[in-house]
């Protein structure tokens, strides 16, 4: 595992609008991953919950978080970041949800009735496979 900062290869890759899952823990310990939107931002990664998601209430109870990235193009290339959710606060306006919504789609998030939590993840480590591989394990 690498610690940052990330080369630009992999600053690029974060910064298209790619397929991500991010995992978070349990209160039991066990691991649980969903897909997910994000931002890459200044080398942290900004996500957006409802505030009814399960996501929302390991992250309170337990900051720590793996993101993966997988390349549009080939997703045997990815980068896996991982970190701690170090800032949380109210979408209000739901300004965060929109800028993350219009880079992947063009268009402001359109579900205007829930409200929504942004969480900054300040990224510890990462690591890079298939085109971005980052160590000398076997490929």
């Amino acid at each position: 595992m690498s610690k940052p900062p990330l080369p630009p290869e992999a600053v690029e890759l974060l910064s298209r609008p790619n397929a991500a899952v991010i995992a978070t823990v349990r209160s039991d310990g066990a691991p649980v991953s969903t897909p997910t939107w994000y931002l890459w931002e200044d080398g942290r990664v900004l996500i957006s919950m409802d505030v009814g998601r399960v996501r929302l209430k390991h992250l309170r109870r337990d900051p720590r978080v793996t993101l993966t990235v997988l390349d549009g193009k080939d997703w045997y290339t990815h980068v896996t970041l991982m970190g701690r959710v170090d800032d949380m606060k109210d979408d209000d306006g739901l300004a965060d949800i929109d800028r993350i919504s219009r880079h992947y789609t063009g268009e402001p998030y359109p579900d205007r009735v829930r409200p929504r939590v942004s969480a900054w993840i300040d990224i510890d480590r990462w690591h890079g496979w298939g085109s971005l591989k980052d160590n000398s394990q076997p490929g």
